[in-house]
């Protein structure tokens, strides 16, 4: 699997486990949860972009 590939999906698996971990978080009421969802998220989608740049360069 090319890298540029494996970040996007790798990325995009961060981003939905961000998605959850934020909204148990936000039906358990623990306000760190929904912070540690949110990195993960944030960080999912940075890692999703970084391929897709990857995927620009490697053509």
């Amino acid at each position: 699997m090319k890298s540029s590939t494996r970040d996007k999906v790798e990325g995009a698996g961060h981003e939905v486990k961000g998605i959850i971990k934020q909204s148990i978080g936000k039906l358990s009421n623990n306000p760190k949860l929904v912070a540690e969802g949110t990195v993960e998220k944030v960080i999912g989608k940075i890692q999703r972009k970084t391929g897709q740049v990857k995927n620009v360069f490697e053509k």
